[in-house]
């Protein structure tokens, strides 16, 4: 299949997911939408929870590159920013809360895939901070990112609060420097100022949008 109807299809998924949500979403509507005929789909996903799996990974709507700022820091800032942007911003957040409400009652779904596919990619940041020699790349990845993309969707999905201005250098700040160093505590004294502590210099700030 051409790339390009392929990706018709899988936008064509996603918006259906997002607008009617997964008990509503069918391939006959895909199909519709995209202009594809439905045996065309079939033939290639022979079930809506596959077709579901593969526009999540391959849509260009959550479409991901790793980021690459030169430090472990600086990617894991500009990564954080990612998901800030991918939860906040329509299409990517209805979608983003579409697909987790489905994979909450259907586990066929298999939505653990979509996120295996997103750590493998990301783990490329911390095999390059191990080359550079920084210690912070000697840190379980997994539980980094997941204690920073969690801190995201708590944040923004499940507490309903903005997501403000410095967030993911804070987050970030808490998750390698540990809470007692100060920085992750600015949540909670002026959120959203935007200022370093004195004498710091904007500390990893390369990795803010």
């Amino acid at each position: 299949m051409a790339p390009r109807k392929q990706q018709e299809i899988f936008d064509a998924t996603l918006s259906l997911l997002a607008r009617r949500g997964y008990e509503s979403l069918t391939i006959e509507g895909v199909a519709e939408l995209s202009g594809v005929n439905k045996t065309t789909i079939y033939r290639w996903w022979p079930s809506k929870p596959a077709l579901l799996a593969a526009a999540l990974m391959e849509a260009d709507a959550l479409a991901f590159d790793p980021p690459d700022t030169g430090t472990l820091r600086g990617d894991l800032e500009a990564l954080v920013e990612g998901v800030i942007a991918l939860l906040t911003s329509p299409p990517s957040s209805d979608i983003a809360v579409a697909a987790l409400g489905a994979a909450v009652h259907h586990p066929e779904l298999n939505i653990g895939a979509f996120f295996a596919d997103r750590f493998a990619r990301e783990q490329e940041i911390f095999e390059r901070a191990r080359v550079r020699g920084e210690p912070a790349a000697t840190a379980d990845p997994l539980m980094v990112l997941d204690l920073l993309a969690g801190a995201v969707w708590v944040r923004a999905i499940f507490r309903g609060l903005p997501v403000e201005a410095g967030f993911a250098r804070r987050a970030v700040s808490a998750v390698l420097d540990g809470v007692g160093s100060g920085e992750g505590r600015r949540g909670e004294e002026g959120v959203g100022s935007g200022e370093g502590r004195p004498g710091e210099e904007g500390v990893g700030s390369e990795g803010e949008g």
